[in-house]
């Protein structure tokens, strides 16, 4: 775990106050003002974080919370856990290992949302079919703060794998990933995303690449860790001609998190779960994985807590 998630700093104590002014009163939550920590700007956190912005302003009718690009889930915990942002999305991977350590604001879950798919991507003229395959190459294992590098070490060690001394590592984020691409400056990737991820899709337009395969490897990282699914991605969920599937392959999966704190008042964080369904339709249009968010589903947030304005709104539904 990165040393610096760990860290509490003094000027994030201070924007919390500065940033967090969500005494309601009643119904009235024009005084709330709220920072989202969103991920990659072709990211799916980061459509669905802007679609949720705009939701927020209608229903509960707070100022249009500031969304900002992050590296990803790990700084996303890191900025939640220090005050700069107040809602973000987390892989629960990440989650799981930022809840472990005392330090910061409390972690608490508002809901489940959609599952993200690791997607190990490779040129189409490289003759790699498994991820041993990749030995040798120059590989991007995700930005150094985000929920990708996590997941991608862990895969690699657990199949015995060394990310420094097998391949040529490079840590980019998804725009810099699919820039190195472009220039040939890169041989494959690792990213987690929904499905499909818009910085994917336009990298397939102009440089063919195609996804591998991990039935292999599978077993053991899920062995090792619990947390992570599997699942057939179907090739039909980058609908290219010639896209990067092209026929259906296993791969790992894992659940994400909408997070605040346990700095939010009650009436707030219930407040914004509302909104948030209030918002479904706008949120698929931003989309598509956010048609797998519902009520029934949100409330499995395990390893992490429900915020109990989460759980006044899951039981006010029936849930």
């Amino acid at each position: 775990m990165p040393g610096k998630l760990l860290r509490v700093h003094a000027a994030g104590a201070v924007l919390a106050l500065a940033a967090l002014s969500v005494t309601a009163c009643g119904d009235d939550f024009d005084h709330v003002k709220l920072t989202m920590a969103a991920g990659s700007d072709t990211g799916v956190y980061h459509k669905l974080s802007t679609a949720l912005a705009d939701g927020w302003t209608r229903e509960p009718g707070i100022p249009r919370p500031q969304v900002v690009v992050t590296a990803g889930s790990v700084d996303n915990l890191e900025r939640l856990r220090t005050g700069q942002a107040q809602v973000g999305f987390s892989a629960a991977d990440a989650a799981e290992d930022a809840q472990a350590t005392p330090d910061g604001h409390r972690l608490l879950a508002l809901a489940r949302m959609h599952d993200d798919y690791l997607q190990v991507a490779v040129r189409a003229d490289i003759p790699a079919t498994s991820l041993t395959d990749l030995k040798g190459l120059r590989v991007s294992l995700g930005a150094p703060d985000s929920g990708v590098r996590l997941i991608a070490e862990r895969l690699l060690r657990s199949a015995n794998m060394s990310p420094d001394d097998d391949l040529k590592v490079r840590y980019l984020d998804l725009n810099a990933t699919t820039d190195a691409m472009r220039d040939n400056a890169l041989d494959a990737f690792f990213w987690s995303g929904g499905v499909p991820t818009t910085g994917v899709t336009t990298l397939a337009t102009t440089v063919k690449i195609r996804m591998l395969d991990l039935t292999d490897v599978l077993p053991n990282l899920r062995r090792l860790y619990p947390v992570y699914g599997s699942a057939t991605l179907p090739a039909s969920a980058y609908e290219l001609p010639g896209g990067p599937i092209t026929t259906p392959i296993t791969t790992l999966v894992v659940r994400n998190f909408l997070l605040v704190t346990d700095d939010m008042p009650d009436d707030v964080a219930e407040a914004l779960l509302r909104g948030l369904f209030r918002a479904q339709p706008d949120l698929v249009a931003a989309s598509p994985v956010a048609r797998s968010i519902e009520v029934r589903s949100a409330i499995e947030t395990t390893p992490l807590p429900l915020h109990p304005g989460a759980k006044n709104y899951y039981r006010d539904v029936k849930v």
